[in-house]
């Protein structure tokens, strides 16, 4: 993993509110509906130079309370019709991953949780956190720091 600095930027897609604790339960998941959505309704509007991303923001609290995702692009914008969210600048974790999806994504956050469950050098913000696509089969997944 690596730190780095990220500016502020758009994402406009789709977007649902959850907790992790409903996601672990297939009845009360609602991010995989989430993806599929996209998926049906927004990849066609994509264009070659799109980025994919998945932003979470809008913590009540912690990993344990609700929190927004949505899933969109850097090229679309809400006169499409979509939902936009800001990711906000400062300090972020990088946490990568390479192979099949969508096991590379969870295990991107496998590792996430446990970097920060253990005695972690840097506390989590909960402020926005986002996956980056960068292919089929790569992920990195930024976690906002103090």
């Amino acid at each position: 993993m690596q730190i780095v600095n990220v500016e502020e930027f758009t994402v406009s897609g789709v977007q649902v509110r959850t907790k992790n604790a409903d996601e672990m339960n297939a009845d009360s998941a609602k991010i995989g509906g989430l993806w599929q959505k996209f998926g049906s309704s927004i990849t066609p509007k994509l264009t070659s130079d799109s980025i994919v991303y998945g932003v979470y923001c809008h913590y009540e609290s912690d990993a344990n309370g609700e929190f927004d995702v949505h899933v969109g692009s850097n090229v679309l914008t809400d006169a499409d019709g979509l939902e936009s969210v800001t990711v906000q600048a400062g300090e972020y974790m990088v946490f990568s991953q390479k192979g099949e999806m969508p096991q590379s994504v969870i295990n991107a956050w496998v590792e996430i949780w446990q970097y920060f469950s253990e005695l972690p050098e840097r506390e989590r913000a909960y402020t926005t956190d986002f996956e980056c696509y960068k292919g089929d089969d790569e992920v990195e997944v930024y976690i906002a720091i103090k």
